[in-house]
């Protein structure tokens, strides 16, 4: 199949095919006589591999690292589970953070009139000024 049959089973752009074998991600294919990709089963796979890892949210190099211990059959699963707590680990990170956007966003916008005055905490906070007391 070509890339653009490719990109509709794997379900990754033709675009970040083309990028994810520019950065060796993933293997380029064979080519035709005319230079045009030929992907066959096996590729697919690897895109889907690929196009999961990156949904879950895995950088590049983490699925990068993921995708060699998937294609080695030898692996000890540790190495597998140690990339996945980690990330889990980020991912908590991050939603705390996340978290604590939200609290301090609904705070601001709670102190906000939101009417025709131009004074504006939301803004104030922004611009690094105290919020007046009593808001």
């Amino acid at each position: 199949m070509n890339i653009g049959e490719a990109s509709n089973v794997s379900g990754v752009s033709a675009k970040m095919i083309r990028y994810y074998e520019s950065i060796g991600l993933i293997r380029p294919p064979l080519r035709t006589d005319s230079n045009y990709r030929v992907y066959g089963d096996d590729e697919v796979h690897v895109l889907r591999f690929v196009k999961r890892a990156r949904t879950l949210g895995f950088s590049v190099e983490e699925t990068s690292t993921l995708l060699g211990l998937w294609q080695d059959k030898s692996r000890a699963s540790a190495e597998v589970k140690d990339i996945a707590t980690g990330h889990i680990t980020a991912l908590e990170t991050k939603i705390a953070e996340l978290q604590g956007m939200v609290k301090t966003l609904k705070h601001l916008a709670h102190c906000c009139g939101g009417d025709n005055r131009p004074d504006c905490p939301i803004l104030d906070d922004l611009a690094g000024e105290p919020t007046p007391k009593g808001h």
